[in-house]
């Protein structure tokens, strides 16, 4: 008598929480997916914090969504406002633009299809979905998910926990963790909107171009640096700097750095003494766009190439691997010797 009054109670147990909304995991992510299909736009806003260099690098960064696969995604550098900028994909293609400089790169991507993003809801609910053993644990205020992560370059960055409002399904905190489980990215969204009127213009990219955007200016010529502060890698992969050749341009200055090794490989660094005052055609890469440390970097195969601080870098290799080289220029910092 006393077993079957244990198996009532927790029958009527099972019943009363069922009662008291209490989802499962399949419940959750079928409602993330529905939401993910239904939503014809969303904005939402968010900080990011990168955890990966010497010091943190934090990124104010508002998104903006629209079927057909619209983004806009403004990443607004706290530590350096004129490298402040915007990943855009519309009609056109997939491009990185930074407006304080009038210069912008275009991808031959399938961005951000194509990786992990921890700030897209799109890309969150993907993970959900193709990783069956992610993990599922509620709090008072969150549903909560660790999955695998799909980083096709940087494979020291394996899970993410995911957290969603309870009531809302709006995505709170994301952090992107390494094999240790120590967080190295971590994304704090502030508010989510679903199905917002969008101006037409939010997706043009002569419109993302101007300086109204994030309202800094175009750099003008004696805002440029004037002397080219040579930056070495602290990561070399065991290759040593061999030779290191300056050169005059008819607008600046180039220097080529050249390591030699298991795993060699060649840095360029250039200043330029003006910029344009109108935008230009953007430069075409077949490649990817990639988060450096406090900055984005253009990615393909065998090289990678970004701006920071008015001085264009460009780095080259047929040994190191897409991730090393992520690693390369990560570890760019001014070096008082070779």
């Amino acid at each position: 008598m006393k077993k079957y009054t244990k198996w009532i109670i927790g029958i009527l147990l099972i019943t009363v929480l069922a009662a008291c909304g209490e989802k499962s995991k399949e419940d959750v992510v079928q409602k993330l997916e529905s939401m993910a299909e239904d939503m014809s736009s969303y904005q939402m806003q968010a900080m990011m914090t990168l955890k990966t260099g010497k010091e943190d690098q934090l990124y104010r960064i508002e998104v903006a969504h629209k079927k057909k696969d619209f983004y806009r995604v403004l990443l607004k550098n706290e530590n350096d406002e004129e490298g402040s900028q915007i990943i855009l994909r519309n009609d056109e293609g997939v491009f990185v633009l930074t407006p304080a400089l009038n210069k912008s790169f275009k991808f031959q991507s399938d961005w951000p299809d194509n990786n992990s993003q921890p700030y897209l809801f799109q890309s969150l609910v993907q993970d959900l979905l193709d990783d069956q053993d992610a993990t599922f644990t509620t709090t008072e205020n969150y549903y909560v998910f660790e999955t695998k992560t799909s980083y096709e370059s940087n494979s020291n960055l394996p899970y993410q926990s995911i957290y969603f409002d309870k009531k809302t399904y709006a995505p709170v905190l994301v952090k992107v963790l390494d094999q240790d489980k120590n967080t190295l990215v971590e994304v704090e969204f502030s508010s989510f909107e679903i199905d917002p009127e969008l101006p037409d213009d939010t997706f043009e990219m002569e419109k993302n171009m101007t300086s109204s955007i994030f309202g800094v200016p175009v750099m003008a010529q004696e805002d440029l640096p004037q002397q080219l502060t040579v930056q070495y890698p602290a990561e070399t992969f065991g290759a040593e700097l061999v030779e290191e050749n300056q050169k005059d341009l008819e607008n600046g200055k180039r220097i080529m750095l050249s390591y030699e090794g298991d795993k060699s490989f060649t840095v360029i660094q250039e200043t330029v003494s003006a910029y344009p005052t109108s935008a230009q055609s953007p430069e075409q890469v077949n490649g990817e766009p990639v988060h450096l440390s406090s900055t984005m970097g253009a990615l393909s195969n065998n090289s990678i190439e970004w701006t920071q601080n008015g001085v264009n870098y460009y780095l080259a290799s047929d040994q190191l691997t897409k991730q090393e080289m992520i690693s390369v220029a990560r570890s760019m910092t001014t070096q008082g010797t070779k």
